[in-house]
């Protein structure tokens, strides 16, 4: 066949490489000493890739649950905070006001019924020994029941002034973070009235829109794999968590809800992602292990063990070549690779440190096919 300009390139240059890591290792350097395991074919589910949205499944915009006017900000956009930690304050010097006043008409109250409820006492030893009237008793026992009605009415205004000093600082309800204020300090906010709006960075999902025709191959619970447009050079795993049997009427597609399932810090609401997960039918594929797949970039490499030219003293070698791969479904330590062909044997240690062409030193190294 023949070759064009840039393919007699690539060769030319590719054959410099492996003839450099040849004289590095008859110079001493010696080959790569690696652990290979061969691919292999296996069945696996029909992979569908569709576009989604990051969303937190805890998410919230936090109400004051007291009217009043903002006293303090504590928490901040952007801020990471902990369920229970204060986020805002309201003014509360007239509750507190109020609340000393009711405390001393608690206590006058108080003092009054331990008065009257005396005086009821001896009104009804008095009554049974027919010194006073029956009236005079039930004066004496009416005048201690209204005692005892204000001292009630007096503790009810205390448990609710409380009450309301208490929802006066507003707190947050889980762990997360800032990522709006929602008011200022000196505004008025009403019962009800947003604060600052949050959300649980553990709790992120990808939400995509499954069409009809895939509809019936999305399962509770099943592996699926995620890759955010912001960093194409990793993929994280997830689970499928909510299935929505109600389609959009338009677009006759059905929300599917995927938790990511290690999102850490680098990844925020609204991000564009790409989730992966099976559709229910079969087919035969090539798996490698997981531990063979490396990252350059938005590329995937698998690194192929080939024969290499013979060394000194006439004996065969074997090298390192880079494949570029497109990955698929993933099936426990074992992932879909489209590039390499059942039997080709990969690197599966020490690939990290790998160029084109460096001479290898293999050894197998065995993972449980599924």
């Amino acid at each position: 066949m023949i070759q064009s300009g840039p393919q007699r390139l690539i060769a030319a240059l590719v054959a410099v490489v492996i003839l450099g890591a040849h004289q590095l290792a008859s110079q001493g350097w010696g080959p790569a000493q690696v652990g290979i395991t061969p691919a292999a074919e296996t069945e696996l589910q029909a992979v569908v890739q569709l576009a989604g949205t990051v969303e937190a499944e805890t998410q919230a915009r936090i109400a004051s649950e007291e009217a009043g006017v903002v006293a303090e900000l504590r928490a901040r956009e952007g801020s990471f905070v902990k369920q229970g930690a204060t986020l805002a304050r309201l003014k509360r010097e007239t509750l507190e006001r109020d609340l000393e006043a009711a405390r001393a008409q608690l206590a006058e109250a108080q003092a009054r019924l331990d008065i009257a409820q005396r005086s009821r006492e001896r009104s009804r030893e008095l009554h049974q020994s027919g010194v006073v009237s029956r009236q005079q008793f039930d004066d004496a026992e009416s005048e201690a029941g209204a005692w005892q009605g204000r001292v009630a009415q007096a503790k009810a205004l205390i448990g609710r002034l409380e009450i309301q000093i208490r929802r006066s600082v507003i707190r947050a309800p889980f762990s997360g973070v800032v990522v709006a204020e929602l008011c200022e300090v000196g505004e008025w906010v009403a019962a009800g009235g947003e604060v600052l709006e949050m959300f649980a960075p553990d709790s992120l999902r990808v939400v995509v829109s499954v069409p009809e025709r895939f509809f019936a191959g999305a399962a509770l619970g099943e592996a699926a794999r995620i890759r955010l447009e912001s960093m194409p050079e990793r993929d994280f795993d997830g689970e499928i968590v909510s299935i929505i049997p109600k389609a959009d009427p338009q677009a006759r597609t059905f929300p599917v809800k995927v938790s990511i399932l290690e999102p850490g810090p680098t990844i925020g609401l609204g991000m564009t992602a790409t989730v992966a997960f099976p559709t229910g039918s079969v087919r035969r594929a090539t798996i490698v292990p997981k531990d063979a797949v490396i990252s350059q970039g938005s590329q995937r490499l698998v690194y192929r063990v080939d024969a290499g030219p013979p060394d000194e003293e006439g004996n065969p070698t074997e090298i390192a070549t880079p494949v570029p791969v497109e990955l698929g479904a993933g099936v426990k330590e074992w992932i879909e690779v489209r590039g390499i062909r059942p039997d080709d044997r990969v690197v599966t240690r020490g690939n990290e440190r790998l160029a084109p062409g460096t001479p290898l030193l293999t050894e197998p190294v065995e993972y449980e096919v599924p």
